[in-house]
């Protein structure tokens, strides 16, 4: 897939990104580059290989749920402009 300078003037304008007419021609050779290699990586043999959440082995610290601050209703209320009995209360915004 090459992509054009009318395609990159596209995407840049979907992205909010100015880019000057003499940049389209040097952006556009860039993101073909970039898609050559992503092309690459579709030729890799990734059967048998278990997918990654990240590249060191570790498993995620646990701790102990215990609930240290309860029954503070009040203290957490102050500091809400508006409250009803134990709720914060906001405007209605959808109808």
């Amino acid at each position: 897939m090459a992509l054009d300078q009318e395609t990159v003037r596209r995407i840049a304008a979907l992205a909010r990104i100015k880019v000057p007419q003499e940049n389209l021609a040097p952006l556009a050779g860039e993101l073909n580059n970039i898609i050559g290699w992503i092309e690459q990586l579709s030729e890799v043999d990734t059967d048998g290989v278990d997918p990654m959440t990240s590249v060191v082995e570790t498993v995620a610290p646990l701790r102990d749920d215990i609930v240290t601050d309860a029954d503070q209703v009040e203290q957490v209320l102050q500091n809400a402009p508006q409250a009803e009995e134990a709720f914060y209360t906001v405007p209605k915004v959808v109808e």
